[in-house]
């Protein structure tokens, strides 16, 4: 791998795990949903939600996307129709490996801990799918094989930016900490819960996330995935308050939507 000077990075919130990762040359985008607010979406019997807010920025005004970071196809919060419309004018989508023979075309499955890299211009950017577990124990069958990425480039001052994906806190994400130096984190968090499955979680609740970035040791946590769908549990509120209760309540930064904040990673 060819590290050389750094590489700016930029961060531009769209919408829910939806965000415009740019870093150096290269434009990715996570988890893409484009869809106007309003419609209905079931994931399974009993899994059904409401979008409430459209994204921040359309796709026709987006620009190029070099590629596409997906967490999982499965669920429309994280993949809708017109975000499918976007994969088909993007790079490669980096994704699960089941995703992958749904989707086709220039799909690439990984399995956790597997890497590819992508030139930045000016240095490569390596990308690592890490494990993500979408809801309780043995809950796969149901919701499907999710990933996460960590993504290095050259002189990241502070460690690996590292992106979640849908999942809840457990053993593989205090493995990421473990493997990286993570000092740059963005953490799907909302609480996710359905009524027919009563109390459990398929996203990191505020305590979650503030359990998942001491493990990971981020100096920068920014909560995505707290917002514009009814199946969303905890929101800005919730998620602050359990990071101060965690005393990390310095480290997180909150995206405005639609505005590109300059990321010192």
């Amino acid at each position: 791998m060819r590290w050389s000077p750094g590489l700016r990075c930029r961060l531009t919130h769209i919408g829910t795990a939806t965000v415009l990762l740019e870093i150096g040359r290269l434009r990715l985008v996570t988890d893409p949903v484009f869809d106007p607010p309003g419609g209905r979406y079931a994931f399974a019997p009993g899994f059904a939600t409401r979008k409430l807010e459209g994204p921040a920025i359309s796709p026709s005004d987006l620009g190029p996307v070099s590629a596409v970071l997906l967490s999982h196809d499965q669920h429309a919060d994280n993949l809708d129709r017109a975000g499918r419309r976007l994969l088909t004018g993007a790079g490669p989508v980096l994704t699960t490996r089941s995703g992958a023979r749904r989707l086709g075309g220039d799909a690439r499955g990984l399995r956790p801990w597997e890497r590819i890299e992508l030139d930045g211009g000016g240095g490569r950017v390596r990308i690592t799918a890490t494990p993500a577990r979408h809801g309780p124990p043995l809950s796969r069958p149901f919701v499907g094989e999710v990933i996460g990425f960590v993504l290095e480039w050259p002189d990241q001052r502070h460690g690996a930016l590292y992106v979640s994906g849908d999942t809840v806190w457990f053993r593989g994400v205090r493995e990421v900490g473990r493997r990286f130096r993570v000092g740059t984190a963005l953490l799907h968090v909302g609480g996710v819960r359905f009524a027919a499955t009563g109390p459990l979680r398929y996203t990191m609740d505020g305590a979650g996330a503030a359990r998942a970035a001491r493990s990971l040791g981020a100096v920068q946590i920014f909560p995505l995935h707290q917002e514009g769908w009814s199946h969303i549990a905890e929101g800005r509120e919730q998620t602050e308050a359990a990071f101060a209760r965690a005393g990390l309540g310095e480290r997180v930064r909150w995206l405005e939507r639609g505005r590109p904040v300059e990321v010192d990673a």
